[in-house]
């Protein structure tokens, strides 16, 4: 049975800095690809990163590239996401996600989802 357990979220001043954490189990690291999602308020759900399984090739979507790094330690089953210089526009849940498909996560659909972590930034 796949789990993922989303923690680190929190309220933080724009530029600051917050640090995600998945607890991931469930599934097979070396054929799942596996990412985070996003939805604000309002606004449509949205692929934030994500890296494949094979060959930990990474996407990031423009709004957070150079901002945001997802790495993972399938090891220890975790995935973690630093956000740095976060913006107000950063504010939502963010949804620790699984895959089969590295693509599929770019599109913003998942096999599996977490229960989300509300991350707010806002002076």
């Amino acid at each position: 049975q796949v789990q993922l357990v989303e923690s680190g979220g929190g309220l933080v001043q724009p530029g600051g800095s917050l640090r995600l954490s998945c607890a991931a189990s469930g599934f097979d690291w070396d054929f799942h690809a596996i990412g985070w999602f996003r939805q604000a308020p309002g606004h449509e759900r949205e692929g934030v990163v994500c890296v494949s399984s094979a060959d930990n090739v990474t996407y990031y979507a423009d709004s957070v590239k150079g901002r945001f790094t997802i790495s993972r330690d399938s090891a220890k089953k975790m995935v973690y996401l630093q956000m740095n210089s976060l913006k107000p526009e950063d504010t939502a849940i963010y949804y620790c996600v699984v895959d089969r498909s590295y693509y599929a996560l770019i599109g913003g659909t998942s096999d599996y989802r977490g229960q989300g972590t509300q991350v707010t930034v806002s002076s």
